[in-house]
């Protein structure tokens, strides 16, 4: 195995959490930019990879695509059922993409994950995720990440853990609401403090951080070596900066129009300008707390290139 970089990043970790969707290459610099340490790639499917492993230019691989921009150390996650899959998928990412680690979905909600057998669904299925996690672990020589939520049916994060205790597993990150929560509701700081029982690597707490407050809270009361960031950082990417210098930060319209623009730029110039209809929804993010953030929304929604985006913050700064 390679060189464990998770136990070498100074605590509190900081990592951009996979987001379907929002955790792309171009938020990725530009979250890795603002003090990310880790950031996780968008999920990406083992039976996609497993049923295109002859064309190396699929989509998939296209997503999972390693940009030198990025400061943070870069984790693929994969979802799946299938061990077989998973442990092609491992090779294929590890030879192809070569990131610093690979991360195992047993946490994702969403129902068409779910109807797979995948996600937090597999969580349930102790055996089964067991050889899904070995399959990766004999397959590449990457630290393996796994990412989990406090429960999923009558499995909870204690049990999932018990029952990989003796893998060589170097991290975990743990949604602190169950399954049935799904989005909503408090995060079980207290289970999240309990799994150091039952695992020796790095354990990071996720789950409705989004400001300094909830950090500093979630930190303390979960006893965890870091945070994964969600939708808390959409719109806010300097939340991780907030953490390491312990402060509030107050931007400007300006300050903030720079960054979305920034992204957009980064978007057209990464992932070409049909990217930017995908984007729409990002950018709507950074008018949050701002007056005239409504009217900025109605327009963003309808952009196709980062010209326009760059005149619409230009315009909305002036107002």
């Amino acid at each position: 195995m390679r060189d464990n970089f998770w136990k070498n990043i100074k605590r509190p970790i900081l990592a951009l959490a996979p987001m379907a969707g929002f955790s792309d290459s171009p938020f990725r610099i530009i979250t890795s930019d603002y003090g990310a340490d880790i950031v996780y790639s968008e999920m990406a499917s083992v039976a996609s990879i497993f049923f295109h492993q002859d064309e190396l230019d699929h989509r998939t691989f296209d997503i999972l695509k390693f940009e030198p921009q990025q400061k943070a150390k870069y984790v693929v996650q994969l979802f799946g059922s299938d061990p077989e899959h998973f442990a092609v998928a491992a090779k294929l990412v590890e030879k192809v993409i070569n990131p610093d680690g690979i991360d195992l979905n047993f946490g994702c909600p969403v129902g068409k994950v779910i109807k797979q057998g995948a996600g937090a669904d597999l969580m349930k299925d102790l055996p089964r995720a067991r050889e899904v996690i070995q399959a990766v672990l004999e397959n590449t020589s990457l630290p393996v990440s796994i990412k989990i939520r406090a429960g999923a049916g009558v499995v909870s994060a204690l049990d999932f853990l018990k029952n990989v205790s003796d893998l060589p597993v170097s991290a975990v990150m743990i949604h602190g609401r169950t399954l049935a929560q799904g989005f909503i509701g408090e995060i079980n700081c207290e289970l999240i403090k309990e799994a150091r029982q039952y695992f020796s690597g790095v354990i990071l707490a996720n789950g409705g951080i989004n400001n300094l407050a909830q950090a500093q809270n979630i930190l303390e009361k979960s006893g965890a070596d870091g945070l994964g960031l969600a939708r808390g950082v959409l719109g806010r990417p300097w939340l991780f900066q907030e953490i390491k210098e312990n402060k509030e930060i107050e931007l400007s319209k300006l300050e903030v129009a720079t960054i979305a623009i920034r992204h957009a730029r980064l978007e057209e110039e990464l992932k070409g300008s049909g990217a930017i209809v995908d984007l729409r929804k990002h950018l709507c993010w950074y008018a949050q707390g701002f007056s005239g953030a409504s009217h900025l929304r109605s327009q963003l929604v309808k952009v196709f290139n980062a010209q326009e985006i760059e005149d619409i913050f230009n315009a909305w700064v002036k107002e």
